[in-house]
């Protein structure tokens, strides 16, 4: 079902929804440094949901920092990149950082099977244009929950220190957004910046650890995917290059499989090695 679009403001700006976004902008300006939860960190939508309130969906960034290029995602987004959710390799410099949290439909119910696609600059705040490195996506599981592994970025020229980041429930719209860390003196002087997209960051041994709960302006539904009863498979066998719906069953190698998530298939992407996209029958 299609959601209801939020009533239309008037002159005044009565009927418009408050978003998560003004009242972290008001309270900034009122000297705060984001809304607190009781422990000091910043409210994650996950202590919204707890009290059964419905939540704000988070809100778009548009990287605008390069006018040569004028996209949205910014300069650096590229297609395409790797199935994973750990971009260090061995020998990567850099402070190690584990970033993890929920995707939540504005309802307060968990979402699964979304889509996450992260990039960043490296240590130096370089981006990597002409490889993956520091570059790669990942589905939430079935609790809604992800983890990334990777490093703290280093401070690009004329921004604060950042990660960007893709989200997409299946067969809704693309939101493209940054993440923020806390503290970062340039965050007062990076007109991008905004602090509903601050993480809760804390020192954990030589690394760090940060956690984000995402909020996407859909419907959560718990009973999908899949759907039920499933839909007759394409074939019986799984093949690349083939589109599969929510609900698809498929044999691989002697075993059964359901489609969790509607894809086009690829090599590299056989039912055992993406349990985000299909489940052991």
């Amino acid at each position: 079902m299609t959601p209801s679009p939020p009533p239309a403001p008037d002159a005044s700006g009565a009927g418009r929804p408050i978003s998560r976004k003004s009242l972290l902008r008001a309270a900034v300006a009122a000297g705060a440094a984001a809304p607190l939860i009781a422990t000091g960190t910043v409210a994650l939508a996950r202590d919204t949901g707890a009290r059964g309130q419905d939540l704000a969906p988070t809100p778009f960034c548009d990287d605008g920092d390069d006018p040569t290029i004028p996209q949205m995602e910014g300069p650096y987004f590229k297609p395409n990149s790797p199935l994973r959710a750990n971009l260090v390799t061995p020998g990567t410099p850099g402070t190690p950082l584990t970033v993890s949290g929920y995707v939540f439909g504005r309802n307060c119910v968990p979402l699964r099977g979304v889509l996450l696609d992260f990039w960043q600059a490296d240590n130096a705040g370089a981006y990597d244009n002409a490889g993956y490195t520091f570059r790669g996506h990942q589905f939430t599981d079935a609790s809604g929950a992800f983890t990334l592994r990777t490093i703290v970025p280093g401070l690009y020229p004329g921004r604060t220190r950042h990660i960007h980041v893709k989200a997409q429930a299946p067969g809704e719209p693309v939101l493209t957004t940054q993440l923020y860390f806390p503290g970062e003196p340039r965050n007062s002087t990076d007109t991008i910046f905004d602090p509903a997209l601050l993480m809760n960051v804390r020192s954990v041994g030589g690394g760090k650890e940060a956690t984000f709960d995402f909020v996407l302006d859909v419907q959560g539904d718990p009973t999908d995917p899949p759907t039920d009863p499933p839909t007759d498979p394409p074939s019986g066998s799984w093949a690349p290059g083939r589109a599969y719906s929510a609900g698809d069953r498929v044999t691989h190698s002697g075993a059964g499989y359901r489609c969790l998530q509607a894809h086009t298939s690829m090599t590299g992407w056989e039912p055992p090695n993406v349990p985000a996209l299909w489940r052991r029958e």
